[in-house]
């Protein structure tokens, strides 16, 4: 029934246009948050302060950057993907590749963030609640970003 209602007048060329648009559009808000994160990052582990900081800290910091480099190295593979494989009609098979990278860069960018988060908590919180509030953070991308669309792809199949 949802198909019916959704039913567009388009032929698989001009379907294949339109998911990779959307596809664009996704990406452009993600990459802008994955670039600022990591050029957050960058930035701090050239701070006298953190080089001072604990052996936690460091093994935090060099979790949590690699994490956001991997998702920035998959929120723009899309483009370079399309690049290299342009005008050579294989956009059927581009696009699900396109959307995985897509889904693992949202995946990598989610535990940076948070990586990110309890690194600056743990600055200003006893490090006990900046886990705690970190982990919290962590339950509310999940829920958000995984289980709710999930919940409501899982009713709209049925």
């Amino acid at each position: 029934m949802s198909e019916q209602r959704y039913k567009r007048d388009e032929d698989q060329a001009d379907r294949y246009d339109r998911h990779w648009n959307e596809l664009l559009q996704e990406l452009r808000i993600a990459q802008t948050g994955v670039q600022i994160l990591f050029a957050f990052l960058l930035t701090i582990g050239f701070t006298t302060p953190f080089r001072e900081s604990d052996e936690f800290t460091h093994d935090l910091y060099a979790v949590t950057i690699v994490l956001s480099a991997m998702s920035t190295a998959l929120l723009i593979a899309p483009v370079s993907f399309h690049r290299i494989v342009f005008r050579r009609r294989v956009r059927d098979r581009m696009i699900p590749m396109a959307s995985k990278m897509t889904a693992g860069g949202l995946l990598f960018l989610m535990l940076a963030v948070c990586g990110g988060l309890l690194l600056a908590l743990d600055v200003v919180l006893d490090r006990w609640l900046a886990i705690t509030v970190s982990a919290a953070a962590l339950l509310w991308f999940v829920t958000f970003w995984y289980i709710i669309p999930g919940r409501l792809r899982a009713r709209s199949a049925s």
